[in-house]
Formats: C-alpha cells, structure tokens, sequence
C-alpha cells in the first residue's frame, strides 16, 4: 500500500504555509470520537473539535475562492470529498446489513439510508425520537452519519451564502469583509439557538444543524483572522498547552450528551480554537506533538474513520449480542477501522479528491457511484413499500377471533392453540401499540408538561387514572375495552419512560442516563391527579432487578403511594410485566424471532424475571387502600416467559407487551379489577 501523504491545510488568504498540527489536531479528534464510542458510554467532545477544524478548512477555501468559478469549483470539490466514500459505505454497510441482521431492523436502515444519501438524517433522527444511546448490537450502524448530514448542510449553507455575497459586492476586501460580518452574525445566531434548544428540546439542540452551525462558523471565522494574529511566544505556548488540555479534560468531566451543544461545548470549541490560532506564527511544543506520525496518519484517515468505526462496532455487536466490547474486541474493532480507512483512503478517496488522478477512470467512476446510488434508493423504497404492505393487514388485528388466537386465554384458561401463524407478525410488531402512542397522548423524552387524555366511557362518573411511564401504558388497550364495557372512563398521565417517582435524579431504564425532566413531570402529574381526584389511581408497583434474578419495590415509589394515601386516593397497584433481560441487557423476542429463535428461546426462564412472591404484598400492612393486581401467570408460564403465546406475539420490542397479547388479558384484568373495586 503506498505511504499515506497527508493532505495540506493551508493558512489563508494571506501568507498560506502547511499546518501539518492541524491535520494532527483533526487526528486528535477523530482518535476521542472512536475511543469514547467504542470504550465509553460518554461524550468526548471529538465531534466538537472536528468541526471546529473542518469549517476552519472549508472556510479558509471560501475566502480564495470568493467568485462564481471559485465557488463551482468548491461545489465539485465537495461532492468529491464527500459522496463516492459515503457511497460506499453505505452500500458495504447494506449487505452486510441483509447477512447480520435480523429483517426488523431492515426498516430503520432503509429510512436511515435515504436520509444519509439526502444530507438530512440529523433531523430524520430528531423526527424518529431517536435517544443519545450508547452503542448496542440494537442501535443502527448508520446513526453517526447525522454528523456528515449537519456538513453537507453547512457546506450547503455557507455556499449559497457565499454566491450571495459574490452577487451583490464588488470583487475585493468589501466581499470579503460582508462575507465573514454575515458569517459571525449566522455563529451568533446559532450559538443562541443552541443554548435556547439546549434547555428546552435537547434532542433537537444535539442533531440539528441549526444548533451546530457555530461551531463550524467559529472555524470559518478562525481561518478568516488566522493570518492577522501575532502573538509573543510565550503566549502562543501558554495558549496550546491550554488548549490541548482543555480538549482532552472534555470526556471526564462533561456529560457531552446532555450538555452538547449548549454553553459547555465552548470549552472544546474554545479551545480547539486556541490550538490553531496559536500555531499561526509558527510551533509550538504542542504543535510539535500534534504533528506527530500516528497523529497527522489518524488525521489523514479521519473522514474514513469516522465512517467506518461505528458500523463496525454495531455489526460487531450483533456478531456477539451484547451491548458493549472488551479491550481486546474493542482493539480488534479499532484496528478493522484504520484498515478500512486506509484502503478507501488509497483507493476511493485519494482518486477522487486529486483531478485527473491517473488511478481514477471517471468514464466508468461516476456512472458506477450514480449506479450505487440508484440501487441504494431503490433497494430502500422497495423495502419501505414490502413493510408497508405487510403491516397493511395490521388493522384486523384488534379482530383476530380468539378461537384461533386465544393468547393470554391458552394460560389462564387452557384454551386450545391450532397451529397459525404468529401474530403479530414480526413487521407488524413495531405498530402494535396502545392508543395512546398512536394518539401522540403523552408526554416525550424532554417534557415536563402534563398531557391527559380520556379513554374508555367519556361519559361515566367513575375514573381509572392510569398514571407513570410506558409500562402503565401498554394495560391502557384491556383499559379502554373494560371501561366500555363497565361505564367508567380512563384518564391518562403518561411520560416516556417516566413511572412516579420521588427520586430525586431518575435514571432513565437501559440507557442508564440522568432524566431530570422525569422528575419534574412526576411532581406536575402527581399534584394533578390529586387536584383531579380519581376513583383509583393505576401504575404498576415493581420494576425488575437489571443485574440479577427476580423483582423489586423501588424506594422511590412508596413517597408516591404515601401521597396518594394521605390525600385518600385508593391505588390500583399492578405489577410490572417481565422485562426481556439476560445477564443485564435487553434483548428483543422479536428480533430473536426475526433471526430464527422459537418461542422458548426468545423467551426468559421465570425465575430471572420474576421473584417467587409479588413484592408489591409485603408493603400492603401500611397501604390498606392498595389493592394488588398481578397477571404473572397470563404472561408466564410456571417456569418460563415465552415470547409467544396462543399464536399471539407477547411483547412488541424488548419490554413492552403487544397491543393483541393484553387485548386477550381483558378478561383476567377485568375479573382481578371487579375484585378490587367492586364495580361489577
């Protein structure tokens, strides 16, 4: 393989000279990215840096190029740079995708490659209420791409800003003056928005490129007053060593995923912006280390990098099932990575960025990435259009007779199973969903307000509020039915993965992240219900031991119960369905289905879900206005929990029971709620 040479960054526009630290600084940051998503469950604050240096570089183009050639120049120079290597990722990460990969993730690829190819995935991730998960054999190999999507927006952005200027100034210092004063009017803008969204929609302020667009500008405008600093030696060491410090600090003590890109990502911005402005008359001790081989090499190879490492991590994930590596895995993944990059830096990059290159014969090169991207788009629609089909029939599935789906009624009742297909189907299973999912009838991730719905018989005088997160959620489908049935209505205080709790920092389940909105809308939703005063409240009382065997009653639950009893407020207390958990992960019967598995082994043995005795009973001496509900025994078997049951799948994903399966409880719930509430 021939030596890699690395790729000049150049000072402008006035006295341009090699800044070889700075393709080391980018090798800095790719190396924090790689590290922290494979090794971490944190941020690093290597995104932030490599963007900073990115629009320092494109910025730098910009201001040489400030004329109508210039910026057509610039345009093909881009598409060059970014196409033909996303090209091919995307189509290796699609077979390797259809070999590894059980069909129910097939959907996520297809939407995620579409949105890859049109630069918009960030927001297609924003839209799709994608959380800040760390790596997991479930999560897509094509989520990182959100971040070339924010540059192909960007560098989208900063050209038609650009031919603006080239259109409405003369040629000269004027154009270039307008073009860098409506460059730090766009970063302050920015910068603003980020801040704003940062409280108030964080998911958005992390994907979007509207919130990320200072950081890229801060660059731009670096690359614009580069050549005008001068700083005394002293300083510019001071400086570098500062930031380099800085960078390095981010990772082990910002929570980059919750923090990014508000206020706290001035530090890697900040600093990052230290390094190259001090490098400017020349180096530095620090810019001597960052010039080193194994750095400028890691620069060099950033943009495969960083296209291949998380692909490869999730595909090696799925290999192993399990959510995180080992040093030595890890390793192996990292060294795949730098192979991959370097061969498509050799062979794909490297061609396509240097004109007339003698290895590169464009005659068959863009037909051949125009024939890859017809067939990924293709290939996508087609399979958006197969699911869409199939989940075409999942409307008959609140009718599926009971006598060929009995479901729950083959454990509670012995009923007979004729051998049918499973239903819902593994396609079908995602939309398979209680009504208020479908209705957008409650609170999201960052809400803090509380959303009430009304279910059941509207009319009736009697109330069920059904109150906490989704496990609460997934009984509302029996719910509606029994309230229809026995005239009372069912008022819903529902928040994604938010039970009541008075815990004082929630945590939010499998991703193990601090959820403080959780808490904020627990005590909303608490004063509202006692303000609304139901007949009942419902939520389920135990959550599952995530790194052991059996059940439990959180501490942070009884503050609750003790709320509500003191405000005489009778508690339908249910116990929580078995979560889907092996060795401390979830795992997914449907994917295990997906992938070849059977009921029983896409299922759990009892004991690992489930403690021999509800734990809910042993607090009933001081909640006498509690009564207990426990459908163990219609989920699970005596010594297993299948994955399917009666001919209907149990759980939609990893912990969530399928609208169909609890629709074949209603008549167990109901017989254990006339019990507790005498109401028929």
């Amino acid at each position: 393989m021939q030596t890699l040479q690395p790729v000049p960054i150049l000072v402008a526009p006035v006295g341009r000279r090699f800044r070889v630290d700075l393709i080391g600084l980018m090798g800095l940051g790719i190396a924090l990215v790689i590290g922290y998503d494979i090794f971490s469950e944190r941020v690093s604050g290597g995104v932030d840096v490599l963007l900073v240096v990115v629009g320092f570089v494109f910025g730098a183009r910009m201001l040489r190029h400030l004329d109508a050639p210039g910026l057509r120049a610039e345009l093909s120079w881009l598409a060059r740079r970014l196409l033909p290597p996303l090209v091919v990722v995307l189509t290796i990460c699609t077979a390797l995708t259809v070999v590894v990969q059980p069909q129910t993730r097939w959907e996520t690829f297809a939407d995620q490659t579409l949105a890859s190819l049109g630069f918009y995935q960030n927001f297609q991730l924003v839209n799709s209420a994608a959380d800040l998960l760390q790596a997991s054999e479930a999560v897509t190999p094509l989520q990182h791409l959100w971040v070339v999507s924010v540059l192909g927006q960007f560098f989208v952005f900063l050209l038609v800003l650009a031919a603006l200027v080239t259109m409405l100034t003369r040629a000269g210092r004027a154009r270039r003056t307008v073009f860098v004063a409506l460059a730090a009017v766009a970063m302050a803008a920015s910068f603003a928005y980020a801040v704003t969204m940062q409280s108030s929609n964080q998911l958005l302020a992390y994907y979007s490129s509207v919130s990320r667009a200072w950081e890229l500008l801060a660059g731009v405008l670096a690359a614009a007053i580069v050549a005008r600093v001068h700083w005394p030696t002293w300083l510019r060491t001071v400086s570098a060593v500062v930031g380099l410090a800085a960078i390095l600090a981010c990772g082990p003590l910002i929570e980059g995923s919750l923090e990014f890109p508000g206020v706290w990502a001035l530090v890697p911005v900040v600093a990052t912006l230290l390094v190259i402005l001090s490098g400017a008359q020349g180096e530095t001790p620090a810019h001597r280390m960052l010039a080193a081989p194994p750095l400028v090499v890691a620069g060099t190879l950033a943009y495969g990098l960083y296209l291949w490492h998380w692909p490869l991590l999730i595909f090696w994930l799925a290999h192993i099932n399990d959510d995180a590596v080992g040093p030595v895995d890890g390793g192996l993944v990292v060294l795949a990575a730098v192979i991959a990059a370097a061969l498509m830096w050799r062979l794909i990059e490297t061609p396509w960025r240097v004109p007339h290159h003698p290895g590169l014969r464009r005659a068959l090169a863009v037909p051949t990435i125009a024939v890859l991207i017809v067939m990924l788009t293709l290939s996508s629609f087609a399979w958006r259009g197969h699911v869409a089909a199939a989940r075409a029939t999942g409307a008959e599935l609140s009718t599926l007779p009971l006598r060929d789906y009995p479901g729950a009624l083959a454990l509670v009742e012995d009923r007979k199973v004729p051998k049918l297909p499973m239903r819902p189907t593994a396609l079908e299973a995602s939309d398979d969903v209680p009504p208020a999912t479908v209705d957008e009838c409650l609170a999201d991730f960052a809400g803090e307000d509380v959303v009430t719905c009304v279910y059941g018989d509207p009319k009736a005088e009697r109330t069920i509020a059904l109150a906490g997160g989704s496990h609460s959620e997934h009984w509302l489908t029996a719910l509606h039915l029994l309230g229809r049935q026995h005239g009372f209505k069912v008022a819903t205080y529902l928040k994604m993965g938010c039970p009541l709790t008075t815990k004082e920092v929630p945590v939010l389940a499998g991703a193990f992240k601090p959820y403080p909105a959780c808490r904020t809308w627990s005590d909303n939703a608490l004063a509202r219900i006692i303000a609304d005063r139901p007949d009942y409240v419902f939520f389920t009382t135990t959550r599952p031991i995530l790194n052991g065997p059996g059940d439990y009653v959180p501490d942070y639950y009884l503050g609750i119960w003790d709320q509500l009893s003191d405000n005489g407020i009778p508690i339908l207390g249910m116990r929580d369905t078995p979560w889907m958990v092996r060795d401390g992960m979830f795992f997914s019967p449907v994917d295990c289905l997906s992938a070849g598995g059977d009921a029983e082994t896409c299922g759990l043995t009892r004991r690992e879900a489930l403690s021999d005795r509800n734990p809910t009973l042993r607090h009933l001496p001081n909640y006498p206005t509690m009564a207990p509900l426990d459908l163990s025994d219609a989920v699970c078997r005596p010594d297993t929990c299948r994955a399917v049951e009666g001919n209907v799948l149990v759980y939609h994903d990893a912990h969530h029971l399928s609208a169909t399966y609890v629709r074949t409880l209603v008549d167990e719930l109901g017989r254990q709620l006339a019990e507790a509430t005498s109401w028929w």
